[in-house]
């Protein structure tokens, strides 16, 4: 079942600037080894909560892991991630992140965002309840007592989106969310995005879509080569500052 992607309602929220509690983001000279080879090389950045920021790259260009870096889920060879000044535990529980492959317990829909809300420490006899509002803000209310693995792929996609959001995060990563999708379920996903984006949340999102990047990013970070490249407004698509950010939007491969 295929579903519209019908505007998406915002969950109320005491706060339209829950981004705040994470940021400014400071990574500063940020590496990563594996081996004798360095994947991510010397990144150093500023991140605000002034909208979207996306990442755009070649495949191989390290996107994938300075997401993975920004959300502790590796440890950097040097340098360092200063979430708001927060210790790193502190920080990653006010982060959710959704992968290109989202993972679904063997439960209902329902049940696999209760999980998620007991995880972080919601009593039971709310889970409930927060979890049919997640899903009815995300226009999904229809598959709550349905089987989470037996979603098509776009389903899954759009129910790990509204997991994450029942967790009310300050900070939003986002690995491809759309790089399976067909092109309605991928719609979807970027109006869910969006809607989040809306509510006050900082989203980080790499993405291959350049049109969803032109429709949801504030700001541009492009990589090559575990390096950072460029760090601009939106203006990045009409004016690449790098020869390297240029070709990709051309389309060309990478050298």
């Amino acid at each position: 079942m295929l579903l519209q992607p019908a505007p998406v309602p915002a969950i109320p929220d005491a706060s339209l600037t829950r981004a705040a509690r994470l940021l400014p983001l400071r990574v500063t000279d940020l590496r990563f080894r594996s081996g004798e080879t360095e994947l991510i090389a010397g990144i150093s950045l500023t991140l605000d909560h002034a909208g979207p920021t996306v990442l755009l790259g070649h495949n191989g260009a390290g996107k994938s892991l300075l997401l993975r870096l920004l959300h502790g889920l590796l440890s950097p060879t040097a340098g360092t991630v200063d979430w708001g000044g927060l210790d790193a535990a502190a920080a990653r529980a006010q982060q959710a992140m959704v992968f290109q492959r989202p993972v679904m317990l063997r439960r209902s829909v329902r049940a696999n965002i209760e999980y998620a809300l007991g995880l972080q420490g919601h009593p039971r006899r709310f889970r409930r309840s927060l979890a049919l509002q997640a899903l009815e803000a995300a226009g999904l209310a229809g598959l709550a007592e349905r089987p989470a693995r037996v979603l098509s792929g776009g389903e899954q996609q759009l129910v790990a989106l509204a997991r994450a959001r029942a967790l009310r995060p300050a900070v939003l990563l986002l690995d491809e969310p759309t790089a399976s999708l067909d092109p309605a379920h991928s719609l979807a996903v970027e109006r869910q995005v969006a809607a989040i984006a809306d509510e006050g949340v900082k989203i980080v999102m790499a993405t291959h879509d350049l049109g969803q990047a032109r429709r949801l990013a504030a700001d541009v970070l492009f990589m090559a080569g575990g390096r950072l490249v460029e760090h601009t407004a939106a203006a990045f698509f009409d004016r690449p500052a790098t020869p390297a950010a240029a070709a990709f939007l051309r389309g060309e491969l990478a050298a």
